[in-house]
């Protein structure tokens, strides 16, 4: 999704309706983060629109990023807003092997994730398509990636193959480059 560099567009301020409005949508949407939001998005902060290619915004405090929507999608998570609260989303992980191919930009294929070095969450706590997902890589400790499954990881462990993850945000993508100063 943000695979070049990308130079921020138009910017402007969110109103106050509309950001309780976005406050509540990203804690609907995930919950672990609601702990935090007075932390994150306090009451009485600035919240600033940017528009981003592909019909995305994102939505910065003080020119520091917390997450972007796609034009047709839930809100997302910014990576260094997830490197701040890891625990927030829900987290699946990639082998050693999948590591440069999701750093470079490329779908994450399912037997990424299903392989030894891989690991889904158990069935109790499975994830359904659609899902938001941190992924971590195998023998690191940051999350390198955040993106929107393509399937549930109980189908992912029995098809053991095809695209878990089209396009996410990722470590050293055009968004994780971008300054808003």
């Amino acid at each position: 999704m943000f695979k070049k560099d990308i130079q921020p567009g138009s910017r402007s301020k969110v109103k106050s309706s509309v950001q309780r409005g976005l406050r509540a949508k990203f804690i609907e949407t995930y919950p672990g983060f609601e702990p935090y939001i007075e932390e994150i998005i306090p009451k009485k902060a600035s919240l600033e629109a940017v528009k981003l290619p592909d019909r995305a915004t994102l939505y910065a405090i003080d020119s520091i990023p917390l997450f972007f929507q796609p034009f047709d999608g839930p809100p997302i998570p910014h990576l260094k807003l997830v490197h701040s609260f890891p625990d927030a989303i829900p987290t699946i992980g990639i082998d050693r092997g999948a590591i440069r191919f999701v750093l470079s930009g490329a779908a994450l294929m399912v037997p990424g994730l299903t392989s030894a070095g891989g690991s889904l969450p158990e069935k109790e706590k499975a994830l359904n398509d659609g899902d938001v997902v941190a992924v971590t890589a195998e023998g690191k400790e940051e999350v390198c990636m955040v993106g929107q499954l393509k399937m549930g990881t109980e189908e992912m462990k029995t098809k053991n193959k095809g695209i878990a993850i089209d396009a996410g945000h990722y470590l050293g993508d055009g968004l994780w480059k971008m300054t808003l100063d």
